[in-house]
């Protein structure tokens, strides 16, 4: 029996195929889910979809023979984003199961797990359990009912739900360059967009899971530079970027530039403050200080949490909050069931540009005030000596403070802060540095890359 712990993360399941694991651990996990979510809940069926990846459809097949193995039915979408499952699990009121590896290379392969209602399953909400259930793989339940299997072709209720929620239809026409990065958004963003006023110019649409253009990862910036020059080629008034299972959407404006995520945070949260259904607004603590800034100025109430999806949607749950954004360009929606899609929030920017006359570069300037670095990574031998060498530099000064909500975050009296963090699956730390200007961001990066590397 393979040992989980190298697949089962803090989120989901995710590893490299057949190395770490294969259809016979799907089909454990499989069953190990649905006597979870049956023991939880009762719950009767699971719905699952995948990515294009070539292990995607007998690794999900495998899973769903362990699923029905334990009395419960599956509902297979097909073909789907992530945030399509999640739309399947929401209307149907059903646990869900996403076949991908998201932005990882070609060889990769996870699952993303959620409860009915799109809920998030994590490490401290119920993989441990699942985990030591597909070790055994044992049972005392006999189940008492056969179960079966359903197709369900979902992608034209999900393209309703989401124009449901934002209105394109009187936008002024734009152009559109859209790279899917050979994933999933070259499945979905035709059905979605279709008969808009929007002239969608397709990169990379054909769905290909050994990604042969480019990595399906948007966060590297490496993987938006055929985006920001077919942009700049065509004219286009703005670019959007999918990662592989196009749950998040990069954004790059009309002179082919990268907008960051923190301004469409700002962007998008201020549309939803508008609609007077909510005022909290979640943000993760290395989004820009700007963010919590605007949502007060437009009379919202901000709330910082950590890194991770799983704690954002808990956070989302606890205070009922309308929306929330992360660096990485993952958007959730309480509209949504609190999920995250980068489809929406791409249709939100669509919106927002096309409800007006500005360039996309002047729209969002108003969201961008400060000079960020980027995460930025070092591989170090000791993560904990490191941060700790860092934290003893900074504490004593005047003016300083210091939390450790997640990792080490350092605020100074100028306005200028920071954040390094330790990856929990690498010996890396990541830094994030944010300042007044880029000067300042600079020497405040360099200084502490130094005390990392040293």
């Amino acid at each position: 029996m393979r040992d989980l712990s190298t697949i089962i993360k803090a989120y989901d399941v995710r590893g490299v195929v057949p190395d770490h694991w294969d259809e016979g651990t799907a089909r454990r996990i499989g069953a190990a889910f649905a006597e979870l979510v049956w023991q939880e809940s009762g719950a009767t069926a699971v719905v699952t979809a995948h990515d294009m990846r070539d292990s995607s459809v007998p690794l999900s097949r495998a899973f769903a023979e362990g699923v029905l193995s334990r009395g419960v039915d599956v509902l297979e979408a097909g073909l789907g984003s992530t945030d399509l499952l999640y739309f399947a699990s929401g209307s149907l009121g059903v646990p869900g199961a996403m076949f991908t590896a998201s932005h990882n290379p070609a060889q990769y392969n996870g699952i993303k797990l959620c409860r009915a209602g799109a809920t998030p399953v994590g490490q401290e909400s119920g993989l441990a359990t699942l985990r030591e259930w597909a070790e055994r793989d044992a049972y005392d339940r006999v189940p008492g009912r056969t179960a079966s299997i359903d197709q369900r072709d979902l992608l034209a209720e999900y393209a309703a739900h989401l124009r449901s929620l934002v209105d394109l239809s009187a936008i002024r026409p734009l152009r559109v360059v859209v790279d899917a990065g050979n994933g999933m958004g070259g499945h979905t963003v035709p059905v979605v967009l279709a008969g808009l006023p929007l002239e969608v110019l397709p990169l990379y649409f054909e769905l290909d899971g050994s990604f042969p253009n480019h990595e399906a990862n948007p966060l590297d910036p490496a993987n938006l530079v055929d985006l920001q020059a077919e942009v700049r080629r065509t004219g286009a008034d703005i670019g959007l970027a999918f990662d592989g299972d196009a749950d998040r959407v990069f954004v790059v404006d009309e002179r082919g530039e990268a907008v960051s995520p923190s301004a469409i945070t700002a962007l998008v949260a201020v549309r939803e403050l508008a609609k007077g259904r909510g005022t909290t607004i979640i943000h993760n603590l290395i989004t820009s200080r700007a963010v919590p800034e605007i949502v007060r100025e437009h009379g919202g109430e901000p709330v910082r949490t950590r890194v991770g999806h799983s704690f954002i949607k808990a956070e989302m749950a606890r205070t009922d909050a309308v929306f929330g954004g992360e660096h990485s360009a993952h958007y959730y929606f309480r509209d949504f069931w609190r999920a995250d899609t980068g489809m929406l929030a791409a249709m939100h920017v669509l919106a927002a540009l096309g409800e007006q006359s500005r360039p996309l570069s002047e729209l969002t300037a108003g969201y961008t005030r400060y000079a960020a670095s980027g995460e930025i990574n070092s591989t170090v031998a000791d993560a904990a000596d490191r941060t700790r060498a860092v934290r003893e530099a900074f504490e004593e000064q005047d003016g300083v403070t210091v939390d450790e909500l997640d990792g080490l975050t350092v605020d100074l009296p100028d306005g200028s802060w920071f954040n390094l963090r330790a990856s929990n699956t690498e010996p890396l730390l990541r830094l994030n540095v944010e300042a007044p200007d880029r000067a300042r961001m600079t020497e405040l990066r360099d200084r502490v890359l130094e005390m990392v590397r040293a």
